[in-house]
């Protein structure tokens, strides 16, 4: 039995767009990005499509935003007292994540994007950084500890434990292994931030 959303009280702001983004990833671990549709989530969100689309123009902007949503904060990512155990802590949580329905919506938001340039510069105009942004914020903790220096802190340098778990992610798949992260983290973040400053 179809429930007519217009009967049932009306929800606004935060608590509207949580029952949206729900919706969004019960759908990607549903039915997968590739069948997601905005009147599939504006359905099972018991909102009208006119809805969706008065707050995201595309599925892309839509699906992107919700997966942004269920996100750890990038601005207080896992504090453990060192770098090498907030690091590991971070990548660990990423994997888990890149495991569910934001896993299932990167894949397809990429295969989307690959393949057409403006879907491409859309993909970059909504990116958050949240990756970098956490980066930031532990290799600032560990400078504040005296365990790298600032120096050595360079935007290639943060991009590339994140871009290693990417890869691992999309050409290996899930789970990512736990050993995959140790190494990682041991044999190329670490030191690299431990290394020569640049």
């Amino acid at each position: 039995m179809v429930t007519d959303h217009r009967k049932l009280p009306r929800r606004r702001g935060e608590a509207l767009n949580a029952a949206i983004f729900q919706a969004v990833l019960d759908e990607l671990t549903e039915v997968g990005y590739a069948k997601l549709t905005m009147e599939r989530v504006a359905e099972r969100s018991r909102t009208g499509k006119a809805s969706l689309y008065r707050r995201w123009a595309s599925r892309m902007e839509l699906v992107l935003e919700a997966v942004y949503h269920a996100l750890p904060d990038p601005d207080s990512p896992p504090e453990t007292g060192s770098l090498r155990g907030d690091l590991l802590a971070m990548l660990r949580a990423n994997a888990e994540i890149l495991a569910g329905p934001a896993g299932e919506a990167l894949r397809g938001l990429l295969g989307d994007a690959l393949s057409d340039r403006s879907r491409t510069a859309e993909l970059r105009e909504h990116s958050h950084h949240s990756g970098l942004r956490a980066m930031q914020e532990i290799t600032r903790r560990a400078v504040e500890r005296g365990e790298i220096d600032a120096d050595a802190v360079t935007p290639r340098r943060l991009e590339v434990g994140l871009a290693m778990v990417r890869e691992q992610f999309l050409f290996q798949g899930v789970p990512i292994p736990d050993d995959a992260l140790v190494e990682i983290v041991d044999e190329v973040v670490v030191p690299l931030l431990r290394g020569p400053q640049s």
